[in-house]
């Protein structure tokens, strides 16, 4: 019988898949062994002497690649979006949904383009969804109608997520916890929670309507519209802003309608002042709110954007409203206590004017910061009251590197301030945005340890293609990839889903030495790198 044994293979070896001879070798093999009378000669065998170790063999070992890795840039860069008289998106509530898709790519691209990394997107304007919600009714700045689903057929937060996350941007959602109707959200119908839950509302003069914060209804509904988002949808985050109880001006100037509950408050052996009461009402709520989300998905962040001014004379010399006093909302402790993952309080002043400058009061919210959660102050990018926009935020970003630099970010209101700004956006993409960055680590949050990757590399004629695997991809949000030419580290970020990239041999005169790739988790937490040295 003749057989043909055929041999081919490849050798990896620093970075370079190198091809085997192949060889064909002909070999005639008896099909039965010859007869003979002859007894076979045993050979002698040979004995160790004893005490003689033989040397294995061991198989050749690459050594393990090591280097001193430069550190990643980082920065929380977001836009809020708002839906709320459909200021942001959609810019109609009569679109269709081809239109809706068109506008919320437009947006996010632009984000992506210039180098922010997340958005913080508003689904619950006033008691209402721009989700499929079995507790809430469809939004009327969605369709035009409360209560009217989007058709054809889609759901708008998960297309926001999935097109977001696409894009290697953080999607929160920002909800108004009180707010039930807004004055721009047409008639009130018997779809709305105002008729539906008339007993824990309450109406204002300016045409609003109210949920009373002191109601344990509300609070438990609320609730349960919070974590019904953080169970059904991939989210990164969960926002509150500055609505608590409602701003004088919305009632005309006079005090909040809650004689129902504070009565029943005072006959039940209450003793706090009203105002106090109030308070806590609300405090009772933020804890809560961040208890909650913290059992059922730990690595969704929650977030708050407070009114910018806790009280006047805090810190000395600034004046204006009191969000303590006006809004009983307390800031201040919710930050001293850590009921939050990170504080934007809306800081819409520039730096120089001594009553509300934006510095002082970043640097008095950062004196209160005592659990060291992410303080990333909102920007006033669509009115800055300063000759030159673009310049004025400039300046607050670098103010916030200098004040926090070990967890830098800003949060602009709104997206509008860069979609009809260009010379802003540009402003900001030559100069403090030029690079991208990965968003701030939150430690205090757990999270499993990231598995290291495999990296594979491919020798071609004028570049190094560079291919990496991860047994649990759906840990890795992000890529940091890192190319050493001479001395010098180039970082590139990455989004999640990429998992190849082919490198120029050479760049500025000197030639890649070095290839290392870094997994990065949806905390920013960076795991082992895979590394290999090229010759």
């Amino acid at each position: 019988m003749t057989v043909v044994v055929l041999s081919c293979g490849s050798k990896r070896r620093q970075g370079k898949v190198l091809q085997q001879p192949t060889a064909t070798v002909t070999q005639e093999i008896p099909t039965e062994a010859p007869k003979t009378d002859e007894k076979p000669v045993e050979k002698p065998v040979a004995k160790k002497p004893v005490g003689e170790k033989v040397a294995e063999k061991k198989p050749v070992e690459k050594p393990v690649f090591k280097a001193n890795l430069p550190n990643v840039p980082r920065e929380f860069r977001a836009a809020w979006v708002a839906t709320v008289a459909n200021i942001n998106w959609p810019s109609k509530n009569n679109l269709s949904t081809e239109q809706q898709k068109q506008e919320a790519i437009n947006l996010l691209d632009m984000l992506k383009n210039n180098n922010f990394n997340a958005v913080i997107f508003q689904v619950r304007p006033s008691a209402d969804a721009l989700y499929k919600s079995s507790l809430e009714p469809w939004s009327y700045f969605l369709t035009g109608t409360i209560g009217k689903a989007p058709s054809p057929y889609y759901d708008p937060l998960e297309f926001w997520v999935e097109e977001a996350h696409k894009r290697g941007l953080e999607l929160h959602v920002w909800l108004n916890p009180y707010r039930a109707h807004h004055s721009n959200g047409g008639q009130v119908t018997s779809e709305s929670l105002v008729r539906k839950s008339p007993e824990n509302v309450v109406r204002l003069r300016n045409g609003m309507y109210w949920f009373d914060p002191a109601s344990q209804e509300t609070q438990n509904h609320a609730a349960s519209v919070v974590m019904d988002i953080v169970k059904r949808y991939d989210i990164d985050g969960v926002h509150f802003d500055d609505y608590f109880y409602p701003y004088a001006t919305y009632n005309g100037g006079a005090d909040f309608p809650d004689d129902k509950t504070w009565f029943a408050y005072k006959k039940n052996g209450g003793n706090l002042t009203r105002p106090d009461w109030r308070r806590d009402n609300v405090n009772k709520f933020i804890k809560r709110i961040y208890t909650e989300i913290k059992k059922e998905k730990p690595s969704v962040k929650f977030g708050l954007s407070p009114f910018g001014i806790w009280k006047p004379g805090y810190p000395s010399g600034v004046t204006g409203s009191s969000q303590y006093d006006e809004l009983y909302a307390d800031a201040k402790l919710w930050l001293n206590e850590g009921w939050i993952d990170y504080f934007t309080p809306q800081l819409y002043w520039p730096i120089h004017p001594p009553r509300q400058s934006f510095t002082s009061l970043l640097k008095w919210w950062q004196s209160e910061n005592k659990h060291n959660r992410h303080l990333w102050p909102g920007l006033n990018t669509v009115e800055v009251r300063a000759a030159n926009r673009a310049d004025e935020i400039k300046r607050q970003i670098a103010v916030t590197r200098e004040v926090i630099p070990n967890s830098v970010g800003a949060v602009h209101w709104s997206i509008a301030g860069l979609t009809k700004n260009p010379m802003l956006l540009k402003a900001l993409h030559d100069g403090p945005y030029s690079q991208k960055a990965l968003v701030p680590a939150s430690p205090w949050l757990s999270a499993n340890p990231i598995l290291k990757p495999t990296l594979l590399l491919t020798n071609q004629p004028s570049s190094v293609f560079v291919k990496w695997l991860h047994k649990q991809p759906e840990q890795v949000f992000k890529w940091v990839t890192y190319a050493r030419y001479g001395d010098t580290w180039d970082i590139q970020i990455l989004d999640g889903p990429q998992s190849e990239l082919s490198l120029p041999k050479s760049k500025d005169g000197h030639k890649l030495n070095a290839v290392a790739v870094k997994p990065i988790d949806r905390l920013g937490n960076e795991g082992d790198y895979a590394g290999e040295a090229i010759e």
